[in-house]
């Protein structure tokens, strides 16, 4: 009765309206895991509560995968209190200080950041986070802008870059053709990626904001002491530590080792579990990489490379190096409960049939003969709204490319399909972006130490105004078929929108 119907994207909705309403995340999430638990046992209470801790959570934490992704969260999490306790993050910002003169400057070396680290969102979120908070906190850059800044270079970057795990997971959703090739060829299509990096640099050379954005940099801009804000323990993990010891020898090179050391071995871990070392190239080592084992390999050796670094150079001891272990930790629970949530919640749609009710939608489209000139932006409406309410571009990749694929008989030469692949990507893209119960939105939260539900209402007007000029322009490519006309098109109504938006505010 309620599998494979309308009734299957209804627990998400309820999470993410209450979650928009109250302004607080945990309980709207468990409200809609409920409502799925509920729903798929036909309201028979026990059943209900068996499918949602059996079948829901305890199956989504035995999950290889996610456990390796909570594994690399509490080793980042970890480095990232080394570094802290080490005095590198301090340093950083002193230099910073003198060579980051203008908010505008520190805005724009987070999203130059956010830009180079295109290996993996979950990476990206996280240790541009973690090097950029001293910097945009000195500069009365809100943590809700921050938040803005890294979560839109972390995804958006990745699904342009054929070299990341976004990469390797679209490649290998692609049956009956070279998945690799049209990744490639699909990259300058991808109007949202391209459009939300062209949107935050708008917003920052032009100096202005709109929305709730523009609320918390008033609000943070209004305070004598912008730091006593930003102080939140939930996010910091060192409540019972009000002043945690900080070494006074570090330096810049304190930080900056370790990260370039994280990049490096996270890169070799990817492409180990690619068969790089068995004899693969780099390129097919990397598209049939396990992201989730590859960056617990790369983050766990970097751990053991940065204490023995800090113990060589005297800045920590190996006793405060061992304390900062469960600091680290605790430092990534909030995070992680909502990660555990929000994989709850999605084993509950998916329980329901909500990915193949929605596909379900593009193939009865297809075969009706419907104007094939439009389909790509039906694709990218589809891929946003399926992406927003289950909270995973992933899994949106999963169920609708092969769709298209099959649409289109895997017709390389076909420029259209190449298209509605793209608006796939970027739909997906795009509501991974917007969703409170995205993975992606939670660690660029946490990498920003924001509150959650902050990061998502802020960030709102933004991601949607970029959806909306991606959509005219995949309503415009759908006829020209040329992505040399449309992306410098679409790139310009950007750009007059945002001036339009300047004037207003």
């Amino acid at each position: 009765m309620f599998v494979n119907s309308f009734w299957a994207i209804l627990p998400p909705i309820i999470a993410i309206v209450l979650a928009l309403i109250t302004k607080e995340v945990y309980s709207s999430l468990i409200i809609g895991i409920v409502a799925g638990g509920l729903l798929y046992a036909q309201f028979h209470p026990v059943a209900a509560l068996k499918h949602v801790f059996v079948d829901g959570m305890i199956a989504q934490l035995t999950d290889p995968w996610n456990v390796g992704i909570l594994i690399f969260l509490v080793v980042l999490g970890t480095i990232v209190m080394l570094m802290n306790r080490a005095g590198g993050s301090g340093a950083f910002g002193r230099w910073a200080s003198e060579h980051v003169k203008t908010k505008t400057g520190a805005q724009l070396a987070t999203v130059a950041l956010g830009v180079l680290i295109f290996i993996d969102d979950y990476f990206n979120c996280l240790t541009v986070g973690s090097v950029m908070r001293p910097v945009t906190d000195k500069h009365k850059i809100s943590r809700e802008k921050l938040s803005y800044l890294i979560d839109a270079t972390a995804a958006p970057v990745c699904i342009i870059a054929p070299i990341s795990s976004w990469a390797a997971a679209v490649t290998g959703f692609v049956d009956g053709a070279n998945g690799l090739s049209l990744f490639i060829r699909a990259i300058p299509y991808n109007f949202y990626a391209f459009l939300t990096i062209a949107m935050m640099l708008c917003v920052t050379l032009m100096k202005f904001d709109y929305g709730p954005m523009k609320e918390a940099e008033l609000k943070l801009s209004a305070q004598e002491d912008p730091d006593s804000s930003l102080k939140d323990p939930s996010l910091t993990g060192a409540e019972d530590q009000p002043n945690p010891p900080v070494s006074q020898k570090g330096r810049v090179i304190h930080l900056v080792l370790p990260i370039i050391t994280l990049i490096v071995c996270c890169v070799i871990g990817m492409i180990y579990t690619g068969g790089f070392f068995d004899g693969e190239d780099f390129i097919t080592a990397f598209s049939n990489s396990d992201a989730s084992v590859g960056l617990v390999y790369g983050s766990s050796i970097a751990l053991v490379i940065t204490i023995i670094f800090y113990l060589c150079t005297r800045v920590l001891s190996f006793k405060e190096c061992m304390n900062a272990l469960p600091e680290g930790f605790k430092s990534m629970v909030p995070a992680i409960l909502i990660l555990v949530f929000a994989w709850t919640l999605k084993s509950m749609t998916d329980s329901l049939g909500a990915g193949e009710y929605v596909a379900g939608l593009v193939e009865n489209v297809a075969d009706n003969g419907f104007i094939m000139g439009i389909l790509p932006a039906f694709v990218f409406l589809i891929g946003a709204f399926l992406a927003f309410a289950t909270g995973t571009s992933w899994g949106t990749f999963g169920l609708l490319i092969p769709i298209v694929v099959k649409v289109f008989t895997a017709d390389m030469g076909n420029e259209l399909m190449i298209i509605s692949i793209s608006a796939c990507m970027a739909g997906a893209v795009c509501g991974d972006h917007c969703s409170p119960i995205s993975d992606t939105t939670i660690m660029a939260s946490a990498g920003a130490g924001c509150e959650h539900i902050h990061h998502v209402s802020t960030q709102l007007p933004y991601t949607l105004t970029a959806a909306g000029v991606s959509l005219v322009g995949y309503l415009f490519a759908g006829f020209v078929k040329s992505w040399l006309i449309c992306l410098p098109l679409a790139i310009i109504l950007m750009v007059l929108v945002m001036y339009l938006l300047k004037k207003r505010a």
